[in-house]
């Protein structure tokens, strides 16, 4: 969707979609919007209460089965488990989509590896095909004047044309381009906290043959989960910056990460949003 600046600002029902790395500050930008008038819709939430609930908890129980007592509630229907995901605290879907290497060090296997990217990245597809629908729900049910997509960090690898199609479409998309500081500052988070990450799978098998080289591992079952994903996510990082910016070449605008921290209230985001749409 592409509109001069006061079309932005004569807009009657604002919808922006917010594209960028983890990090980058997508949410907390988005939690600084009224929640009186904004809708909120979080790319990650409705992956892990929608599309992979049921595997999450899956993978749960079948950690539990590992334990006597858990094994025991569980198959007499004792105990419940369930999830407690919101868009503050998406841990679930990270564990579930876990990491390669060493089994005794809590990695998964490279097949098992493969099948979660693979329903993460259906997953992530499917949330972002939804937002038109949650767009029409959200002012028809519940009187949202303004809709605000929070996207995945990882849209930029679902090689998607519908996906791009429909967030173009329905909505305004805005780039969080991430600045050279900020960007040594995730980088070391990612080192000091090495997290989950979702991987195009021509990234994952060019990027895993190289490191099992420089490192001699035998087999991606010798890899230290944790040493590898603190190594990869440098790569990962600069592969997907190219990918963020040709799609708000082509379908959005891009405004600095600096400028999204000092945004305080709608005001000031409306106002930042119109500038990029003026430049």
């Amino acid at each position: 969707m592409k509109m001069s600046a006061q079309e932005f600002l004569d807009w009657p029902s604002k919808r922006i979609t917010l594209l960028a790395m983890s990090g980058a500050g997508k949410t907390t930008l988005a939690n600084k919007l009224p929640k009186a008038k904004w809708f909120h819709y979080s790319g990650d939430y409705r992956i892990g209460t929608k599309y992979l609930e049921e595997p999450i908890l899956d993978n749960i129980k079948r950690e539990a089965m590992h334990m006597p007592f858990l094994r025991n509630l569980l198959l007499s229907d004792s105990i419940h488990i369930s999830n407690k995901i919101t868009v503050d605290n998406l841990a679930p879907v990270s564990s579930f989509l876990g990491k390669l290497g060493n089994p005794e060090l809590n990695g998964l296997s490279l097949q098992e590896f493969k099948r979660r990217q693979k329903l993460h990245h259906q997953a992530e597809v499917a949330a972002m095909k939804d937002v038109p629908e949650f767009i029409d729900k959200a002012e028809d049910i519940y009187g949202y004047k303004h809709f605000i997509n929070d996207a995945g960090g990882s849209v930029c690898e679902l090689d998607s044309q519908d996906v791009l199609d429909t967030l173009a479409q329905h909505t305004l998309i805005i780039y969080i381009n991430i600045p050279s500081a900020l960007e040594k500052t995730i980088v070391e988070r990612a080192k000091t906290d090495p997290k989950p990450l979702y991987y195009r799978e021509a990234f994952l098998e060019d990027k895993l043959a190289e490191y099992l080289q420089l490192k001699s591992y035998a087999t991606p079952s010798s890899i230290p989960p944790d040493e590898f994903v603190t190594w990869v996510f440098p790569e990962l990082f600069k592969s997907r910056l190219p990918r963020y910016q040709a799609i708000a070449d082509r379908y959005g605008y891009t405004i600095d990460a600096n400028d999204a921290a000092n945004v305080n209230n709608e005001d000031d985001f409306i106002h930042l949003v119109a500038q990029a749409l003026s430049h």
